[in-house]
């Protein structure tokens, strides 16, 4: 559901800069009320793309802390599991790095 959310948050944001930067090049060619119009609904948009990137990022802290509660309970639930998997996991990598 997070990952979901995210990805929505995300492309919202790209679409938003997108726009901006649209504004921004046409407001580059015309001059005066125009001008300055376009550049406040630039700004505005800008303003909005930072408003999803604090969503995003809050959301990924959402996500982190459910995965770590998650990942704690495991450990909880299975401590000589979760031993014996970073065992592997060290050897594993002990493997590779003396490859190398």
């Amino acid at each position: 559901m997070q990952t979901t959310r995210l990805k929505t948050v995300r492309n919202d944001m790209k679409s938003l800069v997108r726009e901006a930067q649209d504004l921004f090049r046409e407001a580059t060619s015309v001059t005066g009320d125009k001008a300055d119009e376009l550049r406040a609904l630039g700004l505005n948009l800008l303003d909005a793309a930072v408003s999803k990137a604090q969503e995003v990022q809050a959301a990924a802290l959402e996500t982190g802390k459910e995965v770590a509660e998650t990942a704690d309970e495991y450990v909880k639930e299975n401590p000589w599991q979760a031993v014996g998997i970073a065992a592997g996991v060290g050897l594993l990598v002990g493997i590779l790095i003396a490859r190398k």
